[in-house]
């Protein structure tokens, strides 16, 4: 989505993998594999976000090393900038989820919402059809810029896991969640 705003893909993947991990630091090659783009557009993308003061580099063991600057003046706005980003994918993914023939229940949990003790990313419950599933869930991994770790259940497999008081569901739907479509 931001593509369109800063006008290159790679940019915008080297923002959100910089802006997101504030402290971390990373080299070239790590980089490259990290946001999925070919090197020459990652050092060329590097190269303009340390002209313009964001990132910084610094050699350490034949490697040089970038991260951002967090005394740069715009940082705190970009960093806010790119978690309101997120909740732009939650709207196109919301709707997308509407269009989903079959889905009673959708909830966004786990690394999604910064809930690292959950089981599972996202939880839908309903009789979904395998091809739509996996769509739905590549959209939402490009969406995130994550591995997606789901859970697909029928209506008759919630209902029993409900009634049984499972620990996987209770430990969802009971932790830190955003609902997206709830149906039930």
């Amino acid at each position: 989505m931001l593509e369109q705003l800063f006008g290159s893909r790679t940019r915008t993947k080297l923002l959100h993998l910089f802006l997101e991990n504030p402290d971390s630091r990373y080299f070239v090659r790590e980089i490259t594999r990290a946001i999925t783009e070919r090197i020459n557009s990652v050092r060329r993308e590097l190269d303009n976000l340390q002209k313009f003061g964001l990132i910084v580099s610094k050699e350490e063991n034949q490697k040089k090393y970038f991260q951002v600057d967090r005394k740069f003046v715009l940082f705190n706005e970009l960093k806010t900038l790119i978690e309101k980003s997120k909740l732009l994918a939650e709207k196109v993914i919301s709707v997308r989820a509407q269009k989903l023939e079959g889905l009673k229940y959708l909830v966004l949990t786990g690394a999604l919402v910064q809930a690292e003790n959950s089981p599972t990313d996202v939880l839908l419950v309903g009789n979904i059809k395998a091809e739509s599933l996996q769509k739905f869930i590549t959209d939402l991994e490009r969406a995130y810029r994550l591995p997606i770790r789901y859970t697909h259940l029928t209506l008759k497999e919630y209902s029993l896991r409900k009634e049984m008081t499972d620990k996987f569901l209770y430990t969802v739907l009971n932790g830190p969640k955003v609902e997206l479509v709830n149906k039930l």
